[in-house]
C-alpha cells in the first residue's frame, strides 16, 4: 500500500502526519465550529490527551496498515504553523475526511486541499470512486463537494457530536474526476 508523500498546491503544504504533530492539533481542533458536524466517535469535550491518543492510537497504526493516510495542512508561506489536517479512508461510504481551524476557514484553503488529495486518491491509489458522508447541516462542506463536481447518492441517519440529524453521502467517481 502507497505511504503518504509530502504534497504541494499554490498556496498549502501536506505533509503526512506525525506523532510529533499531536501538540498542534490538540490547540487547534477543540472548537465547536470543528468538531460540530464530525462523528460521534470524537469526544467531547475534547480530553487533554484527546490529540495523543487519536494520532498514536488511532490514525498511526491505521496508517501502517495501508488502511488511512492522513496529512497535516500548513501555509506554504508558514510550512510550521498548521492550519488543518486531511485524511482518506479505505472505508465503503467514507473515504474522505477533513477539518480546518476557524481562523481559516473560509479562504478556499480546504477545496484546495481537496483538489490534491483526489488526485492522490485517484491517481495514485488508483480508486474508482470516492464517497464522502457529511452532516446534512453541513454547508461548508457541502458547498465543497458540489465545488468538485460531486453528486448526493444518498442520505441516512447520522450521529455526530451535536447530536444525532440526516447524513449526506456524496460520491465522485475517477471518471468524473479525470473529466474535470
Amino acid at each position: 500500500m502507497q505511504s503518504p508523500t509530502v504534497l504541494k498546491t499554490p498556496r498549502l503544504l501536506l505533509t503526512p502526519l506525525q506523532l510529533s504533530d499531536a501538540p498542534a492539533i490538540q490547540a487547534l481542533f477543540p472548537h465547536w465550529e470543528v468538531v460540530r458536524y464530525l462523528d460521534s466517535r470524537v469526544p467531547w469535550p475534547y480530553p487533554d490527551d484527546g490529540a495523543l491518543t487519536y494520532v498514536r492510537d488511532i490514525a498511526l497504526p491505521a496508517i501502517a496498515k495501508g488502511r488511512e493516510w492522513h496529512w497535516m495542512i500548513s501555509l506554504a508561506s508558514e510550512p510550521e504553523q498548521r492550519i488543518g489536517s486531511i485524511s482518506l479512508y479505505d472505508q465503503p461510504g467514507n473515504n474522505r475526511g477533513f477539518w480546518l481551524s476557524p481562523r481559516w476557514q473560509g479562504q478556499g484553503y480546504m477545496r484546495e486541499a481537496c483538489e490534491v488529495i483526489n488526485g492522490y486518491w485517484f491517481e495514485t491509489l488508483g480508486r474508482p470512486v470516492m464517497q464522502v458522508p457529511k452532516a446534512v447541516h453541513n454547508e461548508a462542506s457541502r458547498n465543497v463537494s458540489l465545488r468538485e463536481g460531486m453528486r448526493l447518492v444518498g442520505t441516512e441517519d447520522g450521529h455526530f457530536v451535536s447530536g444525532p440529524m440526516l447524513k449526506e453521502i456524496w460520491e465522485l467517481t475517477r471518471e468524473e474526476w479525470l473529466r474535470a
